[in-house]
């Protein structure tokens, strides 16, 4: 019988490539790995692992097994969960991931309001940009992840005509819970020539030099200034958004950034400009299935929405 300890141990040793590197990230010793990696090949009646060089292995029937253990513990700890709740038993534990701007405008808020009507519910967060945020909850490494995607043409989505959509994303096995919609904005410094214009249309950026963003935000730029007639001078980019203000109000160029962003950041010498077309994004909370029924995970996404909708 596969046992769901024998499973975690497989995953860690998959992800670090040795029984050593396993033991660390679990907090037990090597031969407790070795000693359940063999019990698990004799369940399986298979061998799991080789040994290559320094490095260990996945045969066919291991990646098989790694594959399905992400579903499978994701519906352990709903049921284990869920359990609870049913025992009257007020704990939970969520692990919430999410990208920089979201963490620091939606995230507090949530989590104020989590421990305030929740106080035995841990929540721990961890930052990271989609897709390797939705990879994060696909593997188990969270239960709620904060992402987004941009309205129109996406050049993360797998083909043309598609983006948008959930299927776009390839988020159709996952729970998607809309939360608001996050418009860019262009940042200029303040004695630029467009500073304090009602709105600017990105054509008329067409000469300047940019600061871009993130890198699924930098090819999202490169795309919407090409549907503008132009491809951008990208003469800085970085994923820290107070940086990319900062060097905005250093005169070094322009940039456009969600609203979220600009609301996180102390912008000094920057004076923001809405720009048209509109350009969006939708910022929306993901969970799998299973752990949509969790009540620690439900009452996360319900403050969630909460805080975007103030």
């Amino acid at each position: 019988m596969i046992e769901a300890r024998h499973l975690r141990i497989l995953r860690a040793v998959a992800g670090t490539g040795s029984f050593s590197a396993a033991a660390r990230e679990l907090g037990c010793t090597q031969p407790a790995v070795s000693q359940q990696m063999k019990a698990l090949e004799q369940s399986a009646g298979t061998p799991l692992l080789v040994r290559a060089g320094r490095e260990m292995r996945l045969t066919q029937a291991g990646e098989a097994l790694v594959r399905h253990a992400a579903g499978i513990l994701a519906g352990l700890t709903a049921a284990e969960e869920e359990v609870a709740a049913i025992a009257g038993l007020r704990a939970g534990r969520v692990r919430l991931v999410s990208f920089p701007s979201g963490s620091s405008t939606l995230v507090p808020t949530a989590l104020a309001a989590m421990r305030a009507e929740h106080p035995g519910t841990r929540i721990s967060l961890v930052e990271a940009e989609p897709p390797r945020s939705v990879e994060m909850l696909r593997d188990g490494d969270c239960d709620v992840a904060l992402a987004f995607r941009y309205a129109g043409s996406d050049p993360a989505a797998p083909g043309p005509g598609r983006a948008g959509s959930a299927a776009a994303e390839g988020w159709e096995d996952l729970v998607v819970r809309p939360l608001l919609t996050d418009r860019l904005v262009g940042l200029v410094p303040e004695g630029h020539r467009l500073a304090g214009s009602a709105s600017v249309r990105m054509a008329e950026l067409a000469d300047e030099p940019w600061i871009a963003g993130c890198p699924r935000c930098r090819r999202h730029l490169v795309e919407v200034c090409e549907d503008a007639g132009f491809t951008p001078r990208i003469d800085f980019a970085t994923d820290d958004y107070p940086a990319v203000a900062g060097l905005v109000g250093a005169g070094l160029g322009v940039a456009v950034l969600p609203e979220l962003a600009v609301e996180s950041v102390r912008a000094k010498g920057v004076s923001t400009v809405a720009v048209e077309p509109a350009v969006e994004r939708e910022v929306v909370a993901l969970t799998l299935p299973d752990l949509a029924r969790v009540p620690a995970v439900a009452a996360t996404l319900a403050e969630l929405e909460r805080a975007a909708a103030r």
